[in-house]
């Protein structure tokens, strides 16, 4: 047998595929193998929990292990890092959990905001700079960091409580589904739940559009003069790198 076939199968006696790996250690090695195979499954649930770790807190150690457990069987490690480990995680859980939105919401924020940290360092505009644009042909560049999603539960109540170690409130379904954005600033992890009508502005801002053309957009449901002050927060919250014209 040659090193890369002994390399699969031992890959796959660790996933428990059954394949007889001992044959080719020995009996004498049965013991150390099982700690080994241990020691594989452990460290991934541990990763799993520290990357997760308000969902961990929203479902208990015994059901978060038991996803864990299928997760670890359906998805090998692919990546250099333990830290990318988990990509796919959210999306079991959506799966397992479909009547409660508010778990792989959980999910989302916590791994987006873990990649938020990790990610490459982008310097945001500094407000002094913005004097001379031509505002109806301004274009906005984002920081790389920022990341969009629709929620549907509240889940950003629910996360800021378990972020608080304070009892969370009981998952509820929204009146109306919100968009929260997740991203970086400076050092810190940022996240919130937007207003339609900055979420509106943010999408057409993130397709390319001009702010005289985001302005235009907003007058159709209400008043133009909202831009201005989701601008300003898009400023203050460090969302912006650049603004060409």
């Amino acid at each position: 047998m040659s090193l890369l076939d002994l390399q699969r199968d031992f890959g796959a006696w660790l996933r428990e595929a059954p394949v007889a790996v001992e044959d080719h250690v020995g009996t004498d090695n049965a013991a150390g193998l099982a700690v080994y195979r241990h020691a594989y499954r452990a460290q991934l649930t541990a990763c799993l929990r520290e990357t997760y770790e308000k969902t961990h807190a929203w479902l208990g150690d015994e059901a978060f292990d038991d996803v864990a457990r299928r997760y670890i069987d359906a998805h090998a490690p692919c990546a250099w890092t333990l830290g990318d480990y988990g990509h796919a995680f959210e999306t079991m859980l959506a799966g397992l959990y479909p009547d409660d939105a508010e778990v792989a919401e959980l999910a989302w924020l916590d791994w987006t905001l873990r990649r938020a940290f990790e990610a490459a360092d982008a310097l945001a505009l500094d407000v002094d700079s913005l004097s001379g644009i031509d505002w109806d042909n301004a274009l906005f560049q984002f920081v790389p960091t920022l990341r969009l999603r629709v929620v549907t539960s509240n889940v950003v109540a629910i996360w800021r409580a378990l972020a608080a170690d304070t009892t969370p409130p009981a998952a509820m379904t929204l009146p109306v589904a919100v968009t929260v954005r997740a991203w970086r600033k400076a050092f810190s992890t940022q996240f919130r739940s937007m207003e339609a009508d900055e979420a509106t502005a943010l999408r057409l801002a993130l397709d390319g559009c001009t702010f005289g053309e985001i302005c235009a957009e907003l007058v159709k449901d209400g008043d133009a003069a909202v831009a201005g002050s989701v601008l300003a927060r898009w400023l203050e919250d460090g969302l912006l790198t650049s603004i060409d014209d």
